[in-house]
This record gives C-alpha cells, sequence and structure tokens, in this order.
C-alpha cells in the first residue's frame, strides 16, 4: 500500500490519465468543457498567488542560506507542524488524488515530486505543467519532495500563529514538505516547486531561471528575461525557433533545460489573429481557469469580471514548434526585456558581463499608473532577477553565479526595450513590434555584433548606431525626442529610480554599482 503519511481508509487515486482527471473533474467539482475541449475551472476567492502567505521553516542549514525578509518569512517547526497537521486533519479518509512528477529536464539536475490533491482538476493541473515519470521507474518512485495540497483548510489558529492570513504556502527544506492551505489557486504549486529549485539549483553551482528560452536551427540557444507585460511569451515564441520552455529553466553543465512539461499562459484580451499558438492550444488537455463563457462553452476572453489574472494551462506539445526532450545546450545570448514607460532606455544595448549582473540585479519593467487615480506617470518596478518573489537565497548569489555562467560559457547579453519610444507614456509612442522584432533577429543571427556602437550618457549602455530592419532614428533614444531638455529630465529621474533600488545592494562584497546610471 502506498504510504503518503496520511492515516487514509478511502480511495487514493494514484497518476491517473487525463482522460479520467476531467471525467471526474466535472462529475464532482463543477468543471465543465469549453467549445475547444478545455476543462473550465474556477479556482474561487483567490484567482492569483498569494505572496504575503509564504513561510519557510528557520532551522538549520537552510536558515543560514536563505535571504530572510519580506520574500521569504521564517516560521518555527512547531508552527509548520500545527499546518501540516491541519492540512492532514483535511486531507485524511478522503478520495485522494496522488500526482507523481518530475521537475526538471535534465537526468542531473531534476528533482522528483509528490503532489497530494483533494481535487482532480489541481492532479490534472500538475501533470500539464510538470514532467512525466515513466510507468516503471513509478514503482521504486521516492519523491525528493511531497506537496500536501488541502485547499479545502480554513486556518482558524492563524493570528495566533502570527501569520498573514488564513492562507498559508509553508515549506520546511528539512524534511522536504510543502504544505498548501486555504486557496484553491493551482499556480501556488507551480511557484512553490520553483522556489526549491531556486533554493537547491544555486547551491551546486546551477541557476534557477524565470525566463523563456528557444533555440534555432543551427543549435544557439537563446535566454529572455523579463515581468509581466514585457514580452517574455511573444517574442521567444518564433516560427524559426523551436520552443525550450516559457517560464522556469535551469542552467547545468549540459546546458539549458525546462523545469516544465508545459505552459501556464495569460488569457486576457486573447485572440487568435495576434497570438496563434496559445489559442489554438487551448484544446483538450487544456485547462482554462476563471473565464466567462456561455451556454455553449465559447469564452469571451476580454470579460475579465471574475480576475485580470485569466490563464491556460496546456502541455508544451501542444505547441507545434518544440525541442525535443526541452533541452539544449549552453545559451548563446541572454536578453532582458523592459517595458520602459519613461521612455528612456534604448531599443536595444549590448551589456558586458558587470552590466548584465547589474540589470539583472535590477530586474527593472515600468508599469503604467491606473488613471483612476488621477496619476498620468508611469511607475518603476524592479524585481531582483526578475522573479524576486521566487528566489529563496539572496539575489546577489544568483547574480554573481550568471556572470560566472556568462564567463564560462562566452555569452552575449542584451537589454531590449518593448516599452516607449520619442517620449513617456502618453507623449511618445510604444516601440513598434517590428523594430524589437528586428532587434531580437539582429541579436539571434549574429547581425549586431558587426554594428558600430555608442555610448549612452547617463546609462552608459553600448548600442548600435545602425542595424539591419531597425529604423536607425530610433536606435538612440535622445534622437526621438522632440525635446531634448524633457529627455534628459527622465533621464535623470530614471537614473536615480535604478541607483536608489540598487542601494541594497551596494554594501555587500560585489558591489556593481558603478556599472549603472550616472548622474
Amino acid at each position: 500500500m502506498l504510504d503518503i503519511g496520511l492515516k487514509n481508509e478511502t480511495k487514493i487515486y494514484r497518476n491517473l490519465d487525463i482522460d479520467r482527471l476531467i471525467d471526474m473533474a466535472i462529475q464532482n467539482e463543477g468543471a465543465c468543457i469549453s467549445s475547444t475541449g478545455a476543462l473550465i475551472v474556477d479556482t474561487g476567492k483567490f484567482t492569483g498567488r498569494s505572496p504575503k502567505d509564504k513561510y519557510f521553516v528557520d532551522k538549520t542549514p537552510s536558515s543560514d542560506h536563505i535571504a530572510w525578509g519580506k520574500i521569504n518569512k521564517p516560521i518555527s517547526q512547531q508552527i509548520f507542524d500545527d499546518l501540516l497537521q491541519t492540512s492532514k486533519e483535511q486531507l485524511e479518509n478522503k478520495p485522494l488524488f496522488v500526482t507523481d512528477l518530475y521537475c526538471g529536464a535534465s537526468d542531473d539536475s531534476r528533482i522528483k515530486v509528490r503532489f497530494i490533491t483533494e481535487l482532480a482538476w489541481q492532479a490534472h493541473f500538475v501533470k500539464n505543467m510538470f514532467l512525466p515519470v515513466a510507468d516503471d521507474e513509478l514503482v521504486d518512485f521516492v519523491p525528493d519532495f511531497t506537496v500536501y495540497n488541502s485547499c479545502k483548510t480554513t486556518n482558524k489558529n492563524w493570528q495566533a500563529q502570527g501569520l498573514n492570513s488564513p492562507v498559508y504556502v509553508a515549506f520546511d527544506i528539512e524534511n522536504k514538505i510543502c504544505v498548501i492551505g486555504g486557496t484553491w489557486y493551482a499556480g501556488e504549486m507551480k511557484k512553490g516547486i520553483f522556489s526549491i529549485m531556486n533554493y537547491h539549483l544555486p547551491l551546486h553551482g546551477k541557476m534557477a531561471m524565470h525566463c523563456s528560452a528557444n533555440v534555432g536551427k543551427r543549435g544557439d540557444v537563446a535566454l529572455f528575461f523579463g515581468l509581466s507585460g514585457t514580452g517574455k511569451t511573444t517574442l521567444s515564441t518564433d516560427e524559426n525557433r523551436a520552443l525550450i520552455g516559457d517560464d522556469e529553466h535551469g542552467w547545468d553543465d549540459n546546458g539549458v533545460f525546462n523545469f516544465e512539461g508545459g505552459c501556464y499562459a495569460k488569457v486576457v484580451d486573447l485572440k487568435q489573429s495576434s497570438e496563434p499558438e496559445i489559442y489554438n492550444a487551448i484544446k483538450k488537455g487544456a485547462i482554462l481557469e476563471n473565464i466567462v463563457y456561455d451556454e455553449n462553452g465559447v469564452v469571451d476572453y476580454s470579460d475579465t469580471s471574475k480576475t485580470q489574472n485569466t490563464r491556460v494551462s496546456y502541455p508544451i506539445d501542444h505547441i507545434y514548434n518544440i525541442q525535443p526532450g526541452s533541452i539544449a545546450g549552453h545559451p548563446n545570448n541572454i536578453i532582458f526585456l523592459s517595458a520602459d514607460a519613461f521612455g528612456v532606455l534604448p531599443p536595444v544595448s549590448r551589456l558586458s558581463k558587470e552590466q548584465a549582473m547589474y540589470y539583472f540585479l535590477s530586474g527593472y519593467t515600468a508599469k503604467v499608473a491606473g488613471t483612476e487615480l488621477g496619476v498620468d506617470e508611469p511607475t518603476a518596478t524592479f524585481s531582483a532577477c526578475f522573479g524576486e518573489a521566487f528566489l529563496p537565497l539572496h539575489p546577489t548569489f544568483y547574480a554573481n553565479l550568471l556572470g560566472q555562467m556568462i564567463d564560462k560559457h562566452d555569452v552575449n547579453v542584451y537589454l531590449v526595450n518593448t516599452g516607449w519610444t520619442g517620449g513617456a507614456y502618453g507623449v511618445g509612442q510604444r516601440m513598434s513590434i517590428k523594430n524589437t522584432r528586428a532587434c531580437i533577429d539582429a541579436i539571434l543571427n549574429g547581425d549586431i555584433l558587426q554594428s558600430e556602437f555608442e555610448t549612452t550618457k547617463v546609462f552608459k549602455l553600448s548600442i548600435p548606431k545602425t542595424l539591419k530592419g531597425v529604423d536607425t532614428a530610433v536606435l538612440n533614444p535622445r534622437k526621438c525626442w522632440s525635446d531634448e531638455t524633457a529627455f534628459n529630465t527622465q533621464a535623470l529621474k530614471l537614473a536615480k529610480m535604478y541607483i536608489e533600488n540598487f542601494k541594497k545592494y551596494s554594501e555587500g562584497k560585489f558591489d556593481y554599482t558603478a556599472y549603472g546610471p550616472k548622474i
């Protein structure tokens, strides 16, 4: 009998196939089928992650490595054990779904994960998002990490425990357990295991990265880092290049590999004409979350009355042009994507290794302020390593490791602005997809290396004077503004934001302040 650490006198469904999980979700959980064959589910009150409810047990040796703070909050072993007991009480003596999977396509770097859930559709979700285990390997499967997802739990003791709310996503690294309670949002399982990979791999000299990745026909590999809205998924999806993955990757001695077996894409305002790959992937085997649909299962992707964070998960083989095995060689090019709404950053800049570490640590993009607040100016967003919410270690640990990998494998690094040019948001215009695509193409085919470069004044960025397929007028942002004084004001404003944000990284052994903007 399978030992999952629970007292269970009822049915355990282990590693069911998708057809069976779909049937059980429809019969027992209120799910239904869309007009294109995807499963439709609701995640209840929580339609996104709960980052303020994430905790790690404060216990050596992991406590010596974890960067404690707003992202990684400590709890005692006793509180974790109480949460585990609360979860077990919810899960025991109920029909459960046990799903055994891999995280990581590299044999040398993967971990075995066991998910224990009360909902069939959540078991379906993790089967979409992680990698399958061969039948002969399931016989002796011993997990490296176990997730108890008791989403229906209500933790009545949260205030006495000093927690943020009744919701909890808690990790005991030493005992290799994660417990989730109070939220039905399945993305907590995906990002929870991503956090664990971000803990383990770097301590062994391997990168864990919040990025998309693709590979060209010549075997050249590119990584795309960027926060939401910068074009990470769109720009890495290329009919001439095979997709390795769209969100989470590792980089070890063998090369780049996907952590996942699927994709988890936003579908707000999704249109077949603009994003055909994602649109066509929404078929049987996919799961739509929190969307609005009619009596025939026809989805209205423009309706955000439930949430702006409408999503679909689907197996990666729903995309036609994928890299076999989700693994490739070492990257030739790394691209940082920033949607600069201040209109200051160039469309493309080549970075030195030290600049790469600075801009990686900064993780900058800008969001356009909501008009309901009466604010016209954009807001800068800095997220270390383009994924601060998932970093258990100090951000400088990842940046220094990235620098070592860049040196070791002679990687070119670029900063690409997918935001505004000719003025800030409200004055200038969004960088055209034509010009951005041309910049990406020039990076990937090597044409940019043949360019003559000049250096910008404030940010000290190396930019090409000419580039095939790109309007020369936009390559230097200063020349795109009709009012040079206004440009200088905006450049200094953004530079000060970078400098202020980077102060928290300037006191350690490795200080890369010198490679950022200068006032």
